[in-house]
Protein backbone atom coordinates (compact mmCIF):
# COMPACT_ATOMS: atom_id res chain seq x y z
CA UNK A 1 0.00 0.00 0.00
CA UNK A 2 1.15 3.35 -0.56
CA UNK A 3 -0.22 7.01 0.12
CA UNK A 4 -0.03 10.14 -2.17
CA UNK A 5 -1.01 13.56 -1.22
CA UNK A 6 -1.77 16.25 -3.69
CA UNK A 7 -3.83 19.03 -4.22
CA UNK A 8 -8.11 18.04 -3.97
CA UNK A 9 -9.44 19.75 -6.93
CA UNK A 10 -13.32 18.02 -6.90
CA UNK A 11 -14.31 16.44 -3.77
CA UNK A 12 -15.71 13.17 -3.66
CA UNK A 13 -14.33 9.30 -2.77
CA UNK A 14 -13.47 6.95 -5.42
CA UNK A 15 -12.64 3.39 -5.40
CA UNK A 16 -11.84 1.30 -8.37
CA UNK A 17 -9.25 -0.15 -11.19
CA UNK A 18 -6.74 2.36 -12.40
CA UNK A 19 -6.47 2.70 -16.17
CA UNK A 20 -3.62 4.33 -16.82
CA UNK A 21 -3.63 6.87 -20.07
CA UNK A 22 0.21 6.75 -21.55
CA UNK A 23 0.94 10.49 -22.49
CA UNK A 24 3.95 10.53 -22.96
CA UNK A 25 5.46 10.92 -26.64
CA UNK A 26 5.49 7.30 -28.05
CA UNK A 27 8.68 5.01 -28.40
CA UNK A 28 9.19 4.81 -32.82
CA UNK A 29 12.47 3.18 -32.99
CA UNK A 30 13.63 3.51 -36.85
CA UNK A 31 12.78 0.69 -39.10
CA UNK A 32 14.63 0.82 -42.33
CA UNK A 33 11.98 0.58 -45.63
CA UNK A 34 12.93 -0.74 -49.26
CA UNK A 35 12.53 2.10 -51.74
CA UNK A 36 9.74 -0.20 -53.54
CA UNK A 37 7.59 0.23 -50.25
CA UNK A 38 7.64 4.05 -50.08
CA UNK A 39 4.67 4.26 -52.27
CA UNK A 40 2.84 2.09 -49.57
CA UNK A 41 4.13 3.87 -46.44
CA UNK A 42 2.93 7.03 -48.41
CA UNK A 43 -0.58 5.57 -48.20
CA UNK A 44 -0.77 4.48 -44.67
CA UNK A 45 0.56 7.86 -43.71
CA UNK A 46 -2.48 9.51 -45.59
CA UNK A 47 -5.23 6.45 -44.36
CA UNK A 48 -3.78 7.28 -41.05
CA UNK A 49 -4.91 11.25 -41.40
CA UNK A 50 -7.97 10.15 -42.81
CA UNK A 51 -8.63 8.22 -39.93
CA UNK A 52 -7.40 10.93 -37.32
CA UNK A 53 -9.45 13.64 -39.25
CA UNK A 54 -12.42 11.50 -38.46
CA UNK A 55 -12.12 11.18 -34.90
CA UNK A 56 -11.35 14.21 -34.26
CA UNK A 57 -14.52 15.92 -35.90
CA UNK A 58 -16.82 13.22 -34.43
CA UNK A 59 -15.52 14.83 -31.11
CA UNK A 60 -15.43 18.03 -32.13
CA UNK A 61 -19.14 17.69 -33.11
CA UNK A 62 -20.20 15.97 -29.99
CA UNK A 63 -18.65 18.82 -28.29
CA UNK A 64 -20.73 21.84 -30.20
CA UNK A 65 -23.86 19.43 -29.64
CA UNK A 66 -23.03 19.81 -25.76
CA UNK A 67 -21.13 23.29 -25.11
CA UNK A 68 -21.62 25.21 -28.10
CA UNK A 69 -19.50 25.91 -31.24
CA UNK A 70 -16.62 28.01 -29.10
CA UNK A 71 -15.71 25.31 -27.20
CA UNK A 72 -15.42 23.40 -30.48
CA UNK A 73 -13.05 25.67 -31.79
CA UNK A 74 -10.58 24.12 -29.48
CA UNK A 75 -9.85 21.58 -32.14
CA UNK A 76 -9.55 23.52 -35.10
CA UNK A 77 -5.78 23.18 -33.96
CA UNK A 78 -5.77 19.60 -34.39
CA UNK A 79 -7.28 19.53 -37.98
CA UNK A 80 -5.12 22.46 -38.96
CA UNK A 81 -1.67 20.08 -38.18
CA UNK A 82 -3.87 17.49 -40.36
CA UNK A 83 -4.10 19.59 -43.32
CA UNK A 84 -0.43 20.98 -43.02
CA UNK A 85 0.53 20.56 -46.16
CA UNK A 86 4.19 21.54 -45.24
CA UNK A 87 4.60 19.33 -42.72
CA UNK A 88 3.14 16.55 -44.93
CA UNK A 89 5.41 17.25 -47.57
CA UNK A 90 8.18 17.35 -45.37
CA UNK A 91 7.67 13.59 -43.84
CA UNK A 92 6.63 12.49 -47.80
CA UNK A 93 10.47 13.89 -48.49
CA UNK A 94 12.16 12.63 -45.51
CA UNK A 95 10.17 9.47 -46.09
CA UNK A 96 11.96 9.19 -49.85
CA UNK A 97 15.42 10.28 -48.33
CA UNK A 98 16.10 8.44 -45.18
CA UNK A 99 13.59 5.53 -46.45
CA UNK A 100 12.87 5.02 -42.67
CA UNK A 101 9.31 3.92 -41.91
CA UNK A 102 6.51 6.95 -41.81
CA UNK A 103 5.63 6.67 -38.50
CA UNK A 104 9.63 7.05 -37.28
CA UNK A 105 10.07 10.02 -40.14
CA UNK A 106 6.40 11.50 -39.12
CA UNK A 107 7.73 11.28 -34.95
CA UNK A 108 10.32 13.02 -35.61
CA UNK A 109 9.03 16.04 -37.83
CA UNK A 110 6.36 16.19 -34.51
CA UNK A 111 8.93 16.60 -32.09
CA UNK A 112 10.51 19.40 -34.36
CA UNK A 113 7.72 21.07 -34.75
CA UNK A 114 6.82 21.27 -30.89
CA UNK A 115 10.27 21.86 -29.86
CA UNK A 116 10.27 25.39 -32.04
CA UNK A 117 6.84 25.90 -30.72
CA UNK A 118 7.90 25.65 -26.97
CA UNK A 119 10.36 28.24 -27.58
CA UNK A 120 8.41 30.82 -29.35
CA UNK A 121 7.28 33.92 -27.49
CA UNK A 122 4.11 34.24 -27.81
CA UNK A 123 2.07 32.66 -24.57
CA UNK A 124 -0.91 31.29 -26.62
CA UNK A 125 1.28 29.37 -29.37
CA UNK A 126 3.08 27.93 -26.50
CA UNK A 127 0.47 26.06 -24.95
CA UNK A 128 -0.73 24.83 -28.49
CA UNK A 129 2.05 22.43 -27.69
CA UNK A 130 0.00 20.08 -25.94
CA UNK A 131 -2.67 20.23 -28.59
CA UNK A 132 -0.43 19.10 -31.42
CA UNK A 133 1.20 16.36 -29.29
CA UNK A 134 -2.08 15.24 -28.38
CA UNK A 135 -2.86 14.89 -32.46
CA UNK A 136 0.41 13.63 -33.10
CA UNK A 137 0.02 10.99 -30.90
CA UNK A 138 -3.54 9.72 -32.26
CA UNK A 139 -2.09 9.82 -35.73
CA UNK A 140 1.26 7.45 -35.02
CA UNK A 141 -1.63 5.31 -32.99
CA UNK A 142 -3.41 5.34 -36.27
CA UNK A 143 -0.23 4.56 -38.11
CA UNK A 144 1.30 1.66 -35.89
CA UNK A 145 -1.91 -0.16 -35.65
CA UNK A 146 -2.06 1.19 -31.57
CA UNK A 147 -5.86 2.41 -30.77
CA UNK A 148 -4.56 3.27 -27.31
CA UNK A 149 -6.78 4.29 -24.75
CA UNK A 150 -10.22 5.50 -25.88
CA UNK A 151 -11.89 7.54 -22.73
CA UNK A 152 -15.25 7.68 -25.17
CA UNK A 153 -15.21 3.97 -25.44
CA UNK A 154 -14.67 2.53 -21.71
CA UNK A 155 -16.50 -0.47 -20.99
CA UNK A 156 -15.86 -0.67 -17.40
CA UNK A 157 -15.90 1.97 -14.93
CA UNK A 158 -12.05 2.93 -14.15
CA UNK A 159 -10.34 5.39 -12.19
CA UNK A 160 -7.65 7.17 -15.10
CA UNK A 161 -4.47 8.11 -14.14
CA UNK A 162 -2.52 10.29 -16.06
CA UNK A 163 0.17 13.14 -16.78
CA UNK A 164 -2.43 15.52 -17.61
CA UNK A 165 -5.30 15.20 -19.59
CA UNK A 166 -6.44 16.99 -22.50
CA UNK A 167 -9.11 18.77 -24.13
CA UNK A 168 -9.98 15.58 -26.35
CA UNK A 169 -9.60 13.90 -23.22
CA UNK A 170 -11.97 15.45 -20.79
CA UNK A 171 -14.28 16.18 -23.61
CA UNK A 172 -15.78 12.75 -23.79
CA UNK A 173 -15.23 11.59 -19.93
CA UNK A 174 -18.86 10.37 -19.30
CA UNK A 175 -19.28 10.36 -15.31
CA UNK A 176 -20.83 6.81 -15.56
CA UNK A 177 -17.19 5.49 -17.01
CA UNK A 178 -14.82 7.34 -15.40
CA UNK A 179 -15.42 7.80 -11.74
CA UNK A 180 -12.60 9.26 -10.16
CA UNK A 181 -8.79 10.58 -11.65
CA UNK A 182 -5.72 11.47 -10.75
CA UNK A 183 -3.32 13.57 -12.93
CA UNK A 184 0.67 14.54 -12.03
CA UNK A 185 0.35 18.23 -12.93
CA UNK A 186 -2.60 20.73 -12.49
CA UNK A 187 -3.83 22.95 -9.81
CA UNK A 188 -7.32 23.71 -8.22
CA UNK A 189 -8.00 26.45 -11.27
CA UNK A 190 -7.00 24.05 -14.00
CA UNK A 191 -9.15 23.04 -16.69
CA UNK A 192 -9.34 19.83 -15.54
CA UNK A 193 -9.91 20.22 -11.97
CA UNK A 194 -12.90 22.75 -13.04
CA UNK A 195 -14.55 20.07 -15.78
CA UNK A 196 -14.14 17.28 -12.94
CA UNK A 197 -15.81 19.92 -10.34
CA UNK A 198 -18.57 20.84 -12.59
CA UNK A 199 -19.50 16.73 -13.47
CA UNK A 200 -18.97 15.83 -9.43
CA UNK A 201 -16.12 13.05 -10.80
CA UNK A 202 -13.70 12.87 -7.79
CA UNK A 203 -10.35 14.00 -8.37
CA UNK A 204 -6.52 14.96 -7.32
CA UNK A 205 -4.04 16.66 -9.25
CA UNK A 206 -0.27 17.65 -8.78
CA UNK A 207 0.73 14.71 -7.30
CA UNK A 208 4.03 15.26 -9.60
CA UNK A 209 4.79 10.90 -10.19
CA UNK A 210 1.75 9.37 -9.78
CA UNK A 211 1.70 8.23 -13.16
CA UNK A 212 5.24 6.45 -12.45
CA UNK A 213 3.97 4.55 -9.41
CA UNK A 214 0.41 3.35 -10.27
CA UNK A 215 0.14 0.28 -12.99
CA UNK A 216 -3.27 -0.68 -15.20
CA UNK A 217 -5.32 -2.76 -12.85
CA UNK A 218 -3.87 -1.80 -9.71
CA UNK A 219 -6.95 -0.83 -6.71
CA UNK A 220 -7.07 3.09 -6.66
CA UNK A 221 -8.40 5.06 -4.05
CA UNK A 222 -9.06 9.12 -5.00
CA UNK A 223 -9.82 10.68 -2.01
CA UNK A 224 -10.76 14.25 -3.85
CA UNK A 225 -12.12 15.43 -0.36
CA UNK A 226 -8.51 15.88 1.41
CA UNK A 227 -6.04 15.47 -1.88
CA UNK A 228 -4.84 12.09 -1.26
CA UNK A 229 -4.22 9.04 -3.35
CA UNK A 230 -3.72 5.42 -1.96
CA UNK A 231 -2.43 2.65 -4.16
CA UNK A 232 -3.36 -0.90 -3.91
CA UNK A 233 -4.78 -0.24 -0.11
CA UNK A 234 -5.07 -3.24 2.54
CA UNK A 235 -8.18 -4.80 3.55
CA UNK A 236 -8.79 -2.08 6.36
CA UNK A 237 -7.77 0.89 4.53
CA UNK A 238 -10.48 0.36 2.11
CA UNK A 239 -13.12 -0.76 4.51
CA UNK A 240 -12.09 2.94 6.10
CA UNK A 241 -12.52 4.64 2.41
CA UNK A 242 -15.84 2.61 1.59
CA UNK A 243 -17.07 3.99 5.25
CA UNK A 244 -16.27 7.45 4.67
CA UNK A 245 -17.13 7.97 1.16
CA UNK A 246 -21.02 6.30 2.50
CA UNK A 247 -20.62 8.86 5.03
CA UNK A 248 -19.75 11.55 2.42
CA UNK A 249 -22.87 10.67 0.13
CA UNK A 250 -25.28 10.24 3.06
CA UNK A 251 -24.19 14.09 3.81
CA UNK A 252 -24.55 15.09 0.22
CA UNK A 253 -27.91 13.68 0.54
CA UNK A 254 -28.62 15.85 3.47
CA UNK A 255 -27.31 18.59 2.75
CA UNK A 256 -29.88 18.22 -0.93
CA UNK A 257 -32.59 18.19 1.49
CA UNK A 258 -32.59 21.76 2.44
CA UNK A 259 -31.04 22.92 -0.74
CA UNK A 260 -34.21 24.74 -1.66
CA UNK A 261 -34.60 25.95 1.72
CA UNK A 262 -33.27 30.22 2.70
CA UNK A 263 -29.86 30.51 3.62
CA UNK A 264 -31.19 31.83 6.88
CA UNK A 265 -29.15 31.93 10.50
CA UNK A 266 -31.35 30.75 13.17
CA UNK A 267 -31.70 34.45 14.41
CA UNK A 268 -32.84 35.18 10.94
CA UNK A 269 -30.00 36.86 9.23
CA UNK A 270 -30.39 35.97 5.56
CA UNK A 271 -27.14 35.13 3.61
CA UNK A 272 -27.35 35.36 -0.54
CA UNK A 273 -25.81 31.87 -2.13
CA UNK A 274 -25.00 32.02 -5.62
CA UNK A 275 -22.95 30.48 -7.48
CA UNK A 276 -20.11 30.34 -10.44
CA UNK A 277 -20.20 30.07 -13.55
CA UNK A 278 -17.19 29.03 -16.00
CA UNK A 279 -19.27 27.29 -18.86
CA UNK A 280 -22.91 26.88 -19.80
CA UNK A 281 -23.50 23.58 -19.60
CA UNK A 282 -23.15 24.12 -15.52
CA UNK A 283 -26.53 25.90 -15.34
CA UNK A 284 -28.49 22.39 -15.07
CA UNK A 285 -26.06 21.99 -12.17
CA UNK A 286 -26.13 25.69 -10.57
CA UNK A 287 -30.15 25.52 -10.21
CA UNK A 288 -30.32 22.11 -9.13
CA UNK A 289 -28.28 22.94 -6.05
CA UNK A 290 -30.55 25.52 -5.04
CA UNK A 291 -28.39 28.54 -6.59
CA UNK A 292 -30.17 32.14 -5.57
CA UNK A 293 -28.47 33.03 -8.75
CA UNK A 294 -25.15 33.45 -10.12
CA UNK A 295 -22.70 35.87 -8.37
CA UNK A 296 -20.12 35.47 -10.83
CA UNK A 297 -20.59 34.40 -15.01
CA UNK A 298 -16.48 34.21 -16.19
CA UNK A 299 -17.16 35.77 -19.42
CA UNK A 300 -13.24 35.28 -20.33
CA UNK A 301 -14.08 31.57 -21.33
CA UNK A 302 -16.21 32.85 -24.05
CA UNK A 303 -12.93 34.61 -25.72
CA UNK A 304 -10.22 31.96 -24.90
CA UNK A 305 -9.20 28.90 -27.13
CA UNK A 306 -10.71 30.11 -30.52
CA UNK A 307 -8.93 32.27 -33.92
CA UNK A 308 -11.39 34.78 -33.43
CA UNK A 309 -13.18 37.22 -31.05
CA UNK A 310 -16.62 36.83 -30.65
CA UNK A 311 -18.51 39.69 -32.22
CA UNK A 312 -21.53 41.73 -29.88
CA UNK A 313 -24.21 39.07 -31.64
CA UNK A 314 -22.45 36.39 -30.17
CA UNK A 315 -21.85 37.57 -26.61
CA UNK A 316 -25.26 38.80 -26.83
CA UNK A 317 -26.82 35.37 -27.56
CA UNK A 318 -24.98 34.01 -24.32
CA UNK A 319 -25.53 36.44 -22.25
CA UNK A 320 -29.41 36.50 -22.94
CA UNK A 321 -29.41 32.42 -23.31
CA UNK A 322 -27.81 32.45 -19.42
CA UNK A 323 -29.85 35.55 -17.93
CA UNK A 324 -32.97 34.12 -19.79
CA UNK A 325 -32.51 30.26 -18.12
CA UNK A 326 -31.86 32.05 -14.56
CA UNK A 327 -34.47 34.10 -14.94
CA UNK A 328 -36.37 35.50 -12.47
CA UNK A 329 -32.91 34.46 -10.24
CA UNK A 330 -30.07 37.36 -11.00
CA UNK A 331 -26.98 36.92 -13.12
CA UNK A 332 -23.74 38.97 -11.82
CA UNK A 333 -21.94 38.71 -15.20
CA UNK A 334 -17.81 40.18 -14.98
CA UNK A 335 -16.38 41.96 -18.15
CA UNK A 336 -13.35 40.64 -19.46
CA UNK A 337 -10.86 39.52 -17.15
CA UNK A 338 -7.81 38.82 -19.21
CA UNK A 339 -4.53 38.75 -18.51
CA UNK A 340 -2.34 36.85 -16.51
CA UNK A 341 -2.75 33.46 -17.15
CA UNK A 342 -5.23 34.09 -19.97
CA UNK A 343 -4.06 35.73 -22.52
CA UNK A 344 -5.58 36.34 -26.33
CA UNK A 345 -3.21 35.25 -29.03
CA UNK A 346 -5.52 37.06 -31.70
CA UNK A 347 -3.87 40.26 -30.15
CA UNK A 348 -0.46 39.68 -29.69
CA UNK A 349 -0.77 40.31 -26.50
CA UNK A 350 3.18 40.93 -24.89
CA UNK A 351 4.64 38.30 -22.29
CA UNK A 352 5.29 40.29 -19.12
CA UNK A 353 7.75 39.86 -16.46
CA UNK A 354 4.90 39.88 -13.66
CA UNK A 355 1.64 38.95 -15.86
CA UNK A 356 -0.67 39.34 -12.73
CA UNK A 357 0.57 42.73 -11.86
CA UNK A 358 0.83 43.88 -15.76
CA UNK A 359 -1.71 44.94 -18.91
CA UNK A 360 -5.15 42.60 -17.47
CA UNK A 361 -8.57 42.46 -16.63
CA UNK A 362 -10.00 46.29 -16.53
CA UNK A 363 -6.31 47.75 -17.55
CA UNK A 364 -6.45 45.69 -20.45
CA UNK A 365 -10.30 46.79 -21.63
CA UNK A 366 -9.69 50.50 -21.33
CA UNK A 367 -7.03 50.34 -23.35
CA UNK A 368 -9.05 48.26 -26.15
CA UNK A 369 -12.54 49.74 -26.17
CA UNK A 370 -13.12 48.47 -30.00
CA UNK A 371 -13.35 44.98 -27.82
CA UNK A 372 -14.78 46.43 -24.43
CA UNK A 373 -17.59 48.46 -25.47
CA UNK A 374 -19.09 45.26 -27.92
CA UNK A 375 -19.17 43.31 -24.71
CA UNK A 376 -20.74 45.91 -22.59
CA UNK A 377 -23.24 46.60 -24.99
CA UNK A 378 -24.22 42.81 -25.11
CA UNK A 379 -24.43 42.74 -21.30
CA UNK A 380 -26.93 45.90 -21.37
CA UNK A 381 -28.65 44.03 -23.96
CA UNK A 382 -29.13 40.97 -22.37
CA UNK A 383 -30.50 42.59 -19.31
CA UNK A 384 -33.73 42.98 -20.93
CA UNK A 385 -34.30 39.53 -20.39
CA UNK A 386 -33.94 38.94 -17.15
CA UNK A 387 -32.11 40.07 -14.00
CA UNK A 388 -28.93 41.56 -14.75
CA UNK A 389 -26.08 42.36 -12.10
CA UNK A 390 -22.61 43.82 -14.69
CA UNK A 391 -19.25 44.48 -12.87
CA UNK A 392 -15.70 45.29 -13.37
CA UNK A 393 -12.85 43.14 -12.21
CA UNK A 394 -9.62 44.30 -10.76
CA UNK A 395 -10.51 47.64 -10.34
CA UNK A 396 -7.49 49.62 -8.21
CA UNK A 397 -8.68 53.10 -7.69
CA UNK A 398 -11.45 55.52 -8.69
CA UNK A 399 -10.14 56.79 -11.68
CA UNK A 400 -10.49 53.04 -13.40
CA UNK A 401 -13.74 53.20 -11.91
CA UNK A 402 -14.78 56.51 -13.76
CA UNK A 403 -13.47 55.74 -16.94
CA UNK A 404 -15.48 51.97 -16.83
CA UNK A 405 -18.94 54.05 -16.38
CA UNK A 406 -17.99 56.78 -19.13
CA UNK A 407 -17.65 53.95 -21.61
CA UNK A 408 -20.39 52.39 -20.12
CA UNK A 409 -22.88 55.70 -20.12
CA UNK A 410 -21.59 55.75 -24.08
CA UNK A 411 -22.94 51.99 -24.40
CA UNK A 412 -26.07 53.30 -22.99
CA UNK A 413 -26.75 56.41 -25.09
CA UNK A 414 -25.95 54.62 -28.13
CA UNK A 415 -28.36 51.38 -27.72
CA UNK A 416 -31.15 54.21 -26.59
CA UNK A 417 -30.74 56.04 -29.62
CA UNK A 418 -31.19 52.95 -31.48
CA UNK A 419 -33.94 52.11 -29.78
CA UNK A 420 -32.44 48.76 -28.27
CA UNK A 421 -34.11 47.57 -25.11
CA UNK A 422 -32.20 47.17 -21.72
CA UNK A 423 -32.77 47.88 -18.19
CA UNK A 424 -32.05 51.39 -17.44
CA UNK A 425 -31.84 50.41 -13.69
CA UNK A 426 -28.78 47.78 -14.18
CA UNK A 427 -27.23 47.14 -11.01
CA UNK A 428 -23.44 48.26 -11.23
CA UNK A 429 -20.79 46.91 -8.93
CA UNK A 430 -16.51 46.99 -8.83
CA UNK A 431 -14.80 43.54 -7.76
CA UNK A 432 -12.24 44.10 -4.48
CA UNK A 433 -9.49 42.20 -5.11
CA UNK A 434 -6.79 44.62 -4.98
CA UNK A 435 -5.36 46.24 -1.50
CA UNK A 436 -5.72 49.74 -3.00
CA UNK A 437 -9.17 49.16 -3.63
CA UNK A 438 -10.02 47.46 -0.69
CA UNK A 439 -8.55 50.30 2.22
CA UNK A 440 -10.32 53.12 -0.63
CA UNK A 441 -13.37 51.16 -1.09
CA UNK A 442 -15.56 54.13 0.72
CA UNK A 443 -14.52 56.45 -2.39
CA UNK A 444 -15.35 53.38 -4.67
CA UNK A 445 -18.92 53.02 -3.44
CA UNK A 446 -20.26 56.10 -4.50
CA UNK A 447 -19.82 54.68 -8.25
CA UNK A 448 -21.15 51.32 -8.12
CA UNK A 449 -24.31 50.05 -6.29
CA UNK A 450 -22.68 46.77 -4.79
CA UNK A 451 -18.60 44.99 -3.88
CA UNK A 452 -17.63 41.43 -5.08
CA UNK A 453 -14.71 40.59 -3.13
CA UNK A 454 -12.36 38.14 -5.23
CA UNK A 455 -10.43 36.38 -3.19
CA UNK A 456 -8.19 34.81 -4.98
CA UNK A 457 -6.57 37.57 -6.31
CA UNK A 458 -6.59 39.92 -2.65
CA UNK A 459 -5.03 36.82 -1.02
CA UNK A 460 -2.03 36.73 -3.48
CA UNK A 461 -1.75 40.61 -3.74
CA UNK A 462 -1.79 41.12 -0.42
CA UNK A 463 0.69 38.34 0.81
CA UNK A 464 2.59 38.77 -2.38
CA UNK A 465 2.09 35.40 -2.70
CA UNK A 466 1.88 33.97 -6.46
CA UNK A 467 -1.11 31.79 -5.87
CA UNK A 468 -0.09 29.08 -8.95
CA UNK A 469 3.30 28.95 -7.35
CA UNK A 470 4.07 25.56 -5.61
CA UNK A 471 7.14 26.40 -3.78
CA UNK A 472 5.29 29.20 -2.04
CA UNK A 473 1.71 27.57 -1.60
CA UNK A 474 2.27 27.72 2.04
CA UNK A 475 2.59 31.56 2.29
CA UNK A 476 -1.36 31.70 0.66
CA UNK A 477 -3.29 31.34 3.50
CA UNK A 478 -7.32 32.90 3.09
CA UNK A 479 -6.84 33.00 7.19
CA UNK A 480 -3.95 35.31 7.68
CA UNK A 481 -4.65 38.39 10.01
CA UNK A 482 -4.18 40.78 7.08
CA UNK A 483 -6.49 39.11 4.90
CA UNK A 484 -9.21 39.33 7.77
CA UNK A 485 -8.87 42.62 8.82
CA UNK A 486 -9.18 43.05 4.66
CA UNK A 487 -12.66 41.82 4.38
CA UNK A 488 -13.71 43.53 7.57
CA UNK A 489 -12.73 47.14 6.38
CA UNK A 490 -14.64 46.09 2.93
CA UNK A 491 -17.69 44.69 4.58
CA UNK A 492 -17.83 47.48 6.74
CA UNK A 493 -17.31 50.25 4.58
CA UNK A 494 -19.95 48.94 1.59
CA UNK A 495 -22.16 48.82 4.79
CA UNK A 496 -21.92 52.58 5.85
CA UNK A 497 -22.62 53.16 2.22
CA UNK A 498 -26.17 50.81 2.48
CA UNK A 499 -24.11 48.65 -0.60
CA UNK A 500 -24.52 44.79 -0.85
CA UNK A 501 -21.38 43.26 0.30
CA UNK A 502 -20.65 39.53 -2.08
CA UNK A 503 -17.76 37.74 -1.88
CA UNK A 504 -16.61 34.84 -4.73
CA UNK A 505 -13.53 32.91 -4.77
CA UNK A 506 -12.08 29.49 -2.91
CA UNK A 507 -12.92 31.52 0.94
CA UNK A 508 -16.59 31.54 0.18
CA UNK A 509 -16.46 28.01 -0.46
CA UNK A 510 -14.42 26.96 2.43
CA UNK A 511 -16.81 25.07 5.30
CA UNK A 512 -14.19 25.70 7.95
CA UNK A 513 -14.21 29.36 7.09
CA UNK A 514 -18.23 30.04 6.44
CA UNK A 515 -18.81 31.36 10.36
CA UNK A 516 -15.83 33.56 10.34
CA UNK A 517 -17.41 35.08 7.13
CA UNK A 518 -20.59 35.22 8.10
CA UNK A 519 -19.79 37.15 11.15
CA UNK A 520 -17.74 39.61 9.14
CA UNK A 521 -21.00 41.21 7.61
CA UNK A 522 -21.68 39.33 4.19
CA UNK A 523 -24.29 39.54 2.78
CA UNK A 524 -24.08 37.43 -0.19
CA UNK A 525 -21.37 34.73 -1.33
CA UNK A 526 -20.89 32.77 -4.61
CA UNK A 527 -19.29 29.54 -5.09
CA UNK A 528 -18.88 26.24 -6.81
CA UNK A 529 -22.46 24.85 -7.18
CA UNK A 530 -22.04 21.57 -5.68
CA UNK A 531 -20.63 23.31 -2.26
CA UNK A 532 -23.93 25.28 -2.40
CA UNK A 533 -25.92 22.89 0.10
CA UNK A 534 -23.42 22.93 2.57
CA UNK A 535 -22.63 25.99 3.11
CA UNK A 536 -26.50 26.62 3.69
CA UNK A 537 -26.30 24.14 6.66
CA UNK A 538 -23.81 25.57 8.35
CA UNK A 539 -25.63 28.97 7.93
CA UNK A 540 -28.90 27.64 9.36
CA UNK A 541 -27.25 26.04 11.96
CA UNK A 542 -25.59 29.07 14.13
CA UNK A 543 -27.15 32.46 14.95
CA UNK A 544 -25.68 35.51 13.66
CA UNK A 545 -24.81 36.53 16.82
CA UNK A 546 -22.78 34.03 18.11
CA UNK A 547 -20.87 34.00 14.34
CA UNK A 548 -20.18 37.68 15.13
CA UNK A 549 -18.82 36.98 18.03
CA UNK A 550 -16.47 34.65 16.58
CA UNK A 551 -15.45 36.53 14.09
CA UNK A 552 -14.12 39.43 16.49
CA UNK A 553 -12.60 36.32 18.37
CA UNK A 554 -10.79 35.42 15.45
CA UNK A 555 -9.73 38.91 14.41
CA UNK A 556 -7.57 38.94 17.81
CA UNK A 557 -5.56 36.29 16.55
CA UNK A 558 -1.57 36.76 14.93
CA UNK A 559 -0.91 34.28 12.55
CA UNK A 560 -3.02 32.40 9.92
CA UNK A 561 -2.49 28.89 11.73
CA UNK A 562 -3.74 30.33 15.05
CA UNK A 563 -7.13 31.75 12.94
CA UNK A 564 -7.34 28.20 11.41
CA UNK A 565 -7.07 26.39 14.78
CA UNK A 566 -9.97 28.33 15.85
CA UNK A 567 -11.92 28.28 13.19
CA UNK A 568 -11.73 24.52 12.88
CA UNK A 569 -13.00 24.16 16.34
CA UNK A 570 -15.65 26.00 16.25
CA UNK A 571 -16.77 23.77 12.96
CA UNK A 572 -16.05 20.66 14.91
CA UNK A 573 -18.25 21.93 17.90
CA UNK A 574 -21.06 23.37 15.43
CA UNK A 575 -21.20 20.02 13.48
CA UNK A 576 -21.00 17.70 16.48
CA UNK A 577 -23.99 15.42 16.57
CA UNK A 578 -25.14 16.18 13.38
CA UNK A 579 -25.08 13.06 10.83
CA UNK A 580 -25.10 15.60 7.60
CA UNK A 581 -21.86 16.42 8.25
CA UNK A 582 -20.10 13.00 8.69
CA UNK A 583 -15.99 13.21 8.67
CA UNK A 584 -16.41 16.48 6.52
CA UNK A 585 -15.66 18.06 9.62
CA UNK A 586 -11.94 16.26 9.69
CA UNK A 587 -11.42 16.94 6.14
CA UNK A 588 -8.25 19.28 6.89
CA UNK A 589 -7.06 17.62 10.01
CA UNK A 590 -3.61 16.53 8.85
CA UNK A 591 -3.06 20.05 7.73
CA UNK A 592 -3.76 21.67 10.54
Amino acid sequence: MKLLKGIAASAGIAVGKALLLDHEDLRVPPRPVDEAAVPNEIMRFEDALTRTRAQILKIQNQITKELGREHAEIFDAHLMLIEDRTLIEEVIGQLKKTRLSVEYVFSQALRKYTAALAKVGDEYLRERVADINDVGRRILRNLMGERGTRIDQLTERVVLIAYDLSPSDTAVMHKRDVIGFATDIGGRTSHTAIMAKSREVPAVVGLENVTQLIKDGDEVIIDGIDGVVVINPDRDTREAYLTKREEYIASGREFMKIKDSPAVTLDKRKIALCANLELPDEIESIQSHGAEGIGLFRTEYLFLNRKTLPNEEEQFFSYKTVVAQMKPRPVTIRTLDLGGDKFLSQLEMPREMNPFLGWRAIRFCLAMPEIFKPQLRAILRASAFGKTRLMYPMISGLEELRAANDLLNDCKRELHKKGVPYDPKIELGAMIEIPSAALTCDLLADEVSFFSIGTNDLIQYALAADRVNEKIAYLYDPAHPAVLRLLRNIIVSGHRKKMRVSMCGEMAGDPELTIILVGLGLDEMSISAVLLPEIKAIIRSIKFSTAQRIAKEALKFRTGKEVMSFAREHFRQLSKGKSFYGNLRDRREETA
